[in-house]
């Protein structure tokens, strides 16, 4: 990290209450020596959980929530892992939600809502957070998380991937926009390809995503946070959009 950094930073990050990959990242970013504040906003008991194993092994945390649809709500929650540490570091937008559907089922309400929660959710924490870190002096770094496959999209996702597909353009746009307010903030992004299969995902799906990478393997969310660890503590990377995806965006049989 940082050596203009509080020896032990802050970072907020979002969906992670639910054993995904926001979890992940929580957890490798507290063995790292950072304090954590986990949102969740449906998953709070996992997420208490977590606060709780974190702190077992001597990290500072907390749990906070909120409808990441709600303006207001995101907010107050900013301002209340602020408030508890004094400072934020790291903001890792990891929130995300994600529904399959024939394309002739989906109404505006569905895109609405996927947009709601993935671009402007994402949009909001990135502003909120973004404003703090300029406030610093030491600044800050943000790393959001989106989707290699919004370049080739799958069936079935038409309400997702637009949503998804805003989240290079929003990295872009707050790396400048908060680097023109204070050059200590920073802000890139990681698209994660084939880590973390649908449980009811079928087998010659998930055999097909695998054959389609490079590595000829399933990545892990593991994988997803030590890219985040990398970007938070890489001073000198700004406005990337990061695939951890194992080759799968670049290769084509």
């Amino acid at each position: 990290m940082s050596a203009l950094y509080p020896q032990h930073p802050v970072a907020l990050i979002t969906g992670a209450g639910a054993p995904r990959i926001g979890n992940c990242i929580a957890r490798v970013l507290g063995a790292k020596g950072y304090q954590i504040a986990i949102h969740a906003n449906a998953s709070t008991a996992e997420a208490d959980k977590t606060v709780a194993a974190l702190e077992a092994d001597g990290v500072s945390a907390i749990a906070v929530t909120a409808d990441l649809t709600d303006e207001k709500a995101i907010k107050e929650m900013v301002c209340k892992v602020s408030d508890h540490f004094g400072h934020i570091e790291a903001l890792v937008n990891s929130a995300g939600i994600w529904k399959s559907g024939d394309l002739e089922d989906i109404r505006a309400d569905d895109v609405r809502h996927h947009f709601e929660v993935n671009a402007m959710g994402t949009f909001i924490c990135c502003q909120q957070v973004g404003m703090q870190m300029v406030s610093q002096d030491h600044g800050g770094s943000i790393v959001n998380i989106g989707d290699w496959s919004t370049i080739r999209p799958l069936g079935d996702y038409a309400a997702y991937y637009p949503s998804k597909g805003t989240i290079p353009t929003i990295t872009r746009c707050f790396a400048v926009e908060l680097a023109r307010r204070n050059p200590c903030v920073r802000v890139n992004a990681v698209l994660p390809g084939p880590v973390l299969f649908p449980q009811d995902m079928p087998e010659a799906e998930r055999k097909a995503e695998i054959a389609g990478t490079l590595v000829k393997r399933e990545g892990s969310p593991q994988n997803v946070a030590d890219a985040v660890l990398m970007l938070l503590e890489n001073d000198f990377i700004t406005g990337v959009s990061l695939p951890v995806d194992g080759g799968r965006s670049i290769y084509s049989e």
